[in-house]
This record gives structure tokens, sequence and C-alpha cells, in this order.
């Protein structure tokens, strides 16, 4: 006969499988802090020797990290998929910018086409949430705060399209993003005419996931991203007159 006695799981490793499908699915999130060992083991529902055991465990796997006098943290090395000397790379040369755009730009379709096919109804109150914090941001003029949204935005559409690969690559690509690597985010939002038709921009892509039609919000996504990557065209030539001009001006105000 195949069957084999069933055996009681151990509550250690099904905390630790709670913990890492958490981890897996974005919930978790890299630098995010773990409640308190009492009041994790109360809600989890099992002693805290069994919890010692699981987060031990995770640690031990590089998942978690704790703390002394702070607590537990899902480990930051999940956030990055890319080493430090590449991501110099990246920042130094405009090759990587614009083909960073072109990425985001197959793969946001492709997740915007999939949220709007696949996603909960909790997805998509989320993704119009957050449309809705940019929309307040942009009538206070708080271009921080709308950048930052920005970024929530896209990355709420990606977390509703269910797919664990790209949460991790985009989250770590928009991370990069966040820290300048790329382009300065808040410059976009500052240059003129530029603000509404970002919002304008967003506001598509959410109608097109909120009605549920797929090629309508691949279709907004990537208009978007191209309007982005020819307001980053325009900024850098922007900035190279900038340079051209300061040189001639230093040359005839030379004694």
């Amino acid at each position: 006969m195949p069957f084999q006695p069933v055996q009681a799981e151990k509550l250690s490793l099904a905390v630790i499988r709670q913990i890492e499908l958490l981890i897996l699915r974005g919930i978790l999130k890299p630098g995010e802090r773990l409640p308190s060992e009492r009041n994790l083991a109360e809600t989890l529902g099992v002693s805290r020797p069994s919890l010692r055991e699981a987060l031990s465990q995770l640690e031990s796997r590089a998942l978690l990290t704790s703390k002394p006098g702070s607590g537990v943290f899902v480990a930051e090395v999940l956030g990055s998929a890319f080493a430090p000397p590449l991501i110099k790379l990246f920042s130094e040369y405009d090759e990587a910018l614009f083909d960073y755009l072109s990425f985001r730009r197959e793969l946001e379709g492709m997740a915007a086409a999939r949220a709007a096919q696949t996603a909960s109804d909790t997805d998509l109150q989320i993704i119009d949430a957050i449309f809705r914090k940019m929309e307040a941001a942009h009538q206070e003029r708080n271009h921080e705060k709308e950048a930052q949204l920005d970024a929530e935005f896209h990355l709420a559409i990606i977390e509703a399209s269910h797919n664990v690969i790209m949460v991790h690559m985009m989250r770590s690509m928009f991370d990069m993003l966040r820290s300048g690597v790329f382009y300065n985010r808040q410059m976009i939002f500052k240059q003129q005419n530029t603000r509404q038709t970002l919002l304008d921009q967003h506001k598509a892509i959410n109608l097109a996931i909120q009605a549920r039609l797929p090629e309508k919000a691949r279709q907004a996504v990537e208009d978007h991203l191209h309007f982005v990557e020819s307001a980053q065209a325009r900024q850098k030539q922007v900035d190279h007159n900038e340079e051209v001009a300061k040189l001639r001006l230093a040359h005839e105000t030379m004694p």
C-alpha cells in the first residue's frame, strides 16, 4: 500500500509557512517590523516557544533579521534584485534610463491588463483609493507626496496582478527609482503643464482597470510611460542646453 501514517505538523512549521507566504506575496515588505513576540503569538494562536523556533529558522534562511532592542524585521535583502556596482552603472548612463522605461512599459502594461481581468474587488478598491490620494496631493500642489503616491499607484497595480515574481522585481525597480538612480521623479511633477497631464493619464489607467477593460488598461499604461520617456528626454536636453549656456556666459564674462 502506498499510504503512510498521517503525522501532526509542528506548530512552528505552520508559522514558518504562513510568514514565508506573506513575504512571497509581497504583503510583508522588506524592512517591515513584525509585531511583538507576545502579540504575534496571540494572533497566530501558538505558544511563544513555538513562535521563537519559527522566527529562528526564518532568520537562519536570511528571510528575517533581528535587531536587539528594536524587534524582528523582514530582511532588506529581499528588496534588492541588483548588485550595488550594477546600480551605480545604471545611474551613470542614459541608456539604462530608457531601457528601464521600456522594461516598465512592457511589464506594467501586462500587469494592468492582468489586473483588469483577475484582480479582486478589494484590489480595485486599493488602486482607486491611492488614485484619490493622488488627486488630493495634486490639489495641494504637494510635489513630493504626489511623486510618492505615483509609485504606490503603479505598485498597487502590479500587486493586483498577483504575480509574485513581478511583484518583487518591480518593487526592487521602484526602490531604485525612489532613491534617484534613474531620474528625479519630483522634477517631472514640477515641469510646467506636466502635472495635470500625468494626473489625467493615471485617471485613465484607473478607470480602465476599474471597468475591467484589459486592453484599454494596457494601452493607458503604455501611453503614460511613453509620455514619461518623452518628458525625460526633454529634461535632459534642457539640462544640456543650460550647461552649454553656462560655458558661454563664463567665456563672455572673462576679464
